[in-house]
C-alpha cells in the first residue's frame, strides 16, 4: 500500500515540477512588449494590448476577411466610437476564441463581431488542445524565442505600450477585379459546420455572456470564400442561438462593384470595398447601441492623432 502512495506522490510531484518549469519558461520567453522587435507574434492583432484599459467599444475577430473589411479609424472618424480588429491570416476558430479571451482581460467591449469565414475552417482536436495550452503556457507559442533572448527577458516586467494606428485594419491599394459574380446562387442546402467548430462557437458564446458583450455574426463580401450553402449553415446556427447575423453578400444596398471593390479577384476587399462595408456595418451597430461619441474626450486624444497619421498613409 505504501508503495502505491509513493508512486502517486511521485506522479503528482513530477507534474507540479513540470508545470512550474513551464510557467517559468513561459515568463522568460513571453515578449515584454507587443512589438515585433520584442518577439511579439501577429503584432497588428496584438496591438490591442497597448490600448488603454476599457476603451474599446467593439471587437472584430476573424481571418483575413476581417482585417481587409473593417477599418476602425473610419468608424472613429464618422461615429466616434472605438473598435479594434483582432484578425490574423487563416485564423482558426480556436484562435478567434483566444483573441476574444485575451481582449477581455483588459477591455470591456459591448459588442464582439465574428467574421464567419472562420466558422468553416476545419481543425482537429490536437490543434484545439495545443491552442488551449498556449493560453496557459506561452512557451508553447514562443519556444523559438530562446535564440534571441536578452538579459531583460529574465527580469523585466511585461509592459505592452505599442498601439497600431490602423487598429488592426490592413490597407492595400491594389485592385484586381473579380470574375465569379454568380457566387451567391440560391439553394436550400446548408453547409454543415464542423462539430469541433460548433463546440468552439459555444465557447465563444459563453465567453461573451460571461463578459456582458453581445455577439454578432457578419459575412463580409467575398466571391471566393462565400456561397449560399455557407449562408444557410450560419443562419441556422445563428437562429438556434439567437445571434444577430448579417450576410453582406446579399445586400443590394451595399452596391458592391466587383471591378473596383476587391484587391485580389474577389478574395478580399480593396480599400474602396472596405469603406463601403465599414460605413454600412458601423452605422448598423450605432443604430442598435447608440455608442458614446469619444472624439472630444481628452482620454481618447490619441485616436484623433492616429486618425491624422491614418489619412497620411491610406489613400482612397
Amino acid at each position: 500500500m505504501k508503495g502505491k502512495w509513493k508512486a502517486v506522490f511521485r506522479c503528482i510531484s513530477f507534474f507540479l515540477i513540470l508545470i512550474l518549469l513551464l510557467l517559468g519558461c513561459s515568463y522568460v520567453v513571453t515578449p515584454k512588449n507587443n512589438q515585433k522587435a520584442f518577439g511579439m507574434d501577429m503584432v497588428s492583432a496584438n496591438g490591442i494590448l497597448g490600448e488603454k484599459e476599457n476603451t474599446i467599444d467593439v471587437l472584430f475577430v476573424g481571418d483575413s476577411e476581417s482585417y481587409c473589411s473593417f477599418s476602425p479609424m473610419l468608424i472613429w472618424e464618422k461615429h466616434g466610437y472605438t473598435s479594434y480588429v483582432c484578425g490574423t491570416p487563416l485564423q482558426p476558430l480556436y484562435d478567434s476564441s483566444r483573441y476574444i479571451q485575451q481582449a477581455f482581460k483588459t477591455q470591456k467591449p459591448k459588442v464582439v463581431v465574428l467574421e464567419t469565414d472562420v466558422i468553416f475552417r476545419k481543425y482537429g482536436l490536437g490543434s484545439y488542445l495545443f491552442s488551449k495550452g498556449q493560453s496557459y503556457f506561452s512557451v508553447l507559442q514562443y519556444h523559438d524565442r530562446w535564440k534571441n533572448l536578452s538579459i531583460n527577458d529574465f527580469g523585466s516586467a511585461i509592459s505592452y505600450t505599442w498601439t497600431d494606428d490602423n487598429k488592426g485594419y490592413r490597407y492595400s491599394n491594389k485592385v484586381v477585379p473579380a470574375t465569379n459574380l454568380d457566387y451567391m446562387k440560391y439553394t436550400d442546402e446548408p453547409e454543415e459546420i464542423p462539430k469541433m467548430n460548433e463546440l468552439c462557437l459555444l465557447e465563444i458564446i459563453e465567453l461573451c455572456k460571461k463578459n456582458d458583450a453581445e455577439l454578432f455574426f457578419v459575412s463580409t463580401p467575398s466571391t471566393k470564400n462565400w456561397n449560399y450553402k455557407r449562408h444557410n449553415g450560419v443562419q441556422a446556427f445563428a437562429k438556434e442561438y439567437n445571434i444577430p447575423y448579417m450576410d453582406m453578400n446579399l445586400l443590394d444596398d451595399l452596391k458592391m462593384d466587383w471591378n473596383l471593390d476587391t484587391r485580389d479577384a474577389g478574395d478580399h476587399l480593396s480599400y474602396q470595398g472596405a469603406v463601403k462595408v465599414t460605413d454600412y456595418y458601423s452605422g448598423y451597430l450605432q443604430e442598435r447601441f447608440s455608442f458614446e461619441d469619444h472624439r472630444s474626450d481628452a482620454q481618447y486624444a490619441s485616436w484623433n492623432e492616429a486618425l491624422k497619421r491614418y489619412h497620411q498613409s491610406v489613400k482612397g
